[in-house]
């Protein structure tokens, strides 16, 4: 099973590609999607190119499934507002191209990757190098889309084993704490 993680950000959107084998991960790429090209004032302009930036990345290396980092109430609601809008443009994108799509949060992936879910980014950085027996650090961004990638990789298993043992039904209100699947 290939996974892809986005990490999303208005300026700069994170994403990791994954093979997952039972328990064996390999590492397929990973990479960001910039928009600090484009003036700050240009909302569309920068929500297109997250959208056409996220279906190129699908297109070319074909995942199975899709996961994205749920987005908090920051102390700024301007800032929580566009951030919302960015990551609402890659998964647009990804559903788009069919994909089924996870969500975990930033606590819930740090938990996965590092074992506790106040890590810093580059206790993140250096565990994704470590599982995916990478050469050298990934990128901030790229590390925390790798890190989702590794979070649903074990945690889908998971929910795959429960969806066989019980019915599994869409709940109708936002369920953050638990994580979230469509």
């Amino acid at each position: 099973m290939r996974i892809l993680g986005i990490d999303p950000g208005l300026q700069t959107t994170g994403f990791g590609v994954v093979d997952v084998d039972g328990h064996a991960l390999a590492y397929v790429a990973s990479g960001t999607i910039r928009t600090t090209h484009l003036p700050l004032g240009d909302l569309p302009a920068r929500i297109k190119v997250l959208y056409d930036g996220v279906r190129e990345v699908v297109e070319r290396y074909a995942p199975d499934a899709a996961t994205v980092e749920i987005v908090f109430v920051n102390v700024n609601p301007q800032s929580t507002l566009l951030l919302g809008q960015a990551r609402g443009a890659c998964i647009t994108a990804l559903v788009s191209r069919d994909l089924p799509v996870a969500e975990y949060t930033a606590l819930q992936m740090k938990k996965a990757v590092v074992g506790h879910g106040r890590a810093a980014k580059s206790q993140v950085q250096e565990m994704v190098r470590r599982l995916l027996h990478l050469p050298g650090l990934p990128g901030t961004d790229a590390a925390d889309a790798l890190g989702l990638a590794i979070t649903h990789a074990h945690a889908g298993q998971a929910m795959g084993r429960l969806a066989q043992a019980a019915s599994l039904r869409r709940r109708q209100h936002a369920m953050y704490k638990g994580g979230r699947s469509y």
